[in-house]
């Protein structure tokens, strides 16, 4: 199975969605990673300052740092090789990476009506 591994920037949780100013973009994409993980998506994450560690012990990841900084954070790694940096993946490349589909979810008519319902 494909592990995909990815290597935040240091922010104050695991997440990045803790504090008073939480970012959008991090509340979207630690959604998209629990969406898939849940369809069967092998994902870890590594925090600079709370694993610091595992960011040392990673050769693709030392080195990666050595030569462009911590401010080119996030770094994704599929399958140990460098995916995507600088930014995070959107859900359908964290799907394609994964070799998994997005979970199947019930289709509902614009403006919220639902079959039988006869507010359409």
């Amino acid at each position: 199975m494909t592990t995909i591994q990815i290597f935040d920037p240091a922010m104050c949780c695991s997440t990045g969605v803790c504090g008073v100013d939480v970012d959008q973009a991090l509340v979207n994409f630690s959604a998209d990673v629990g969406m898939a993980r849940d369809a069967g998506a092998q994902i870890e994450r590594f925090n600079l300052a709370q694993q610091a560690q595992a960011f040392a012990e990673n050769p693709t990841v030392k080195s990666f740092l050595d030569r462009s900084g911590q401010e080119a954070l996030p770094l994704i790694l599929v399958d140990g090789e460098i995916a995507l940096a600088g930014r995070y993946p959107n859900r359908a490349e964290l799907l394609r990476w994964a070799g998994v589909n997005a979970p199947a979810t019930e289709a509902k008519p614009a403006g919220g009506c639902c079959a039988g319902s006869r507010c359409c």
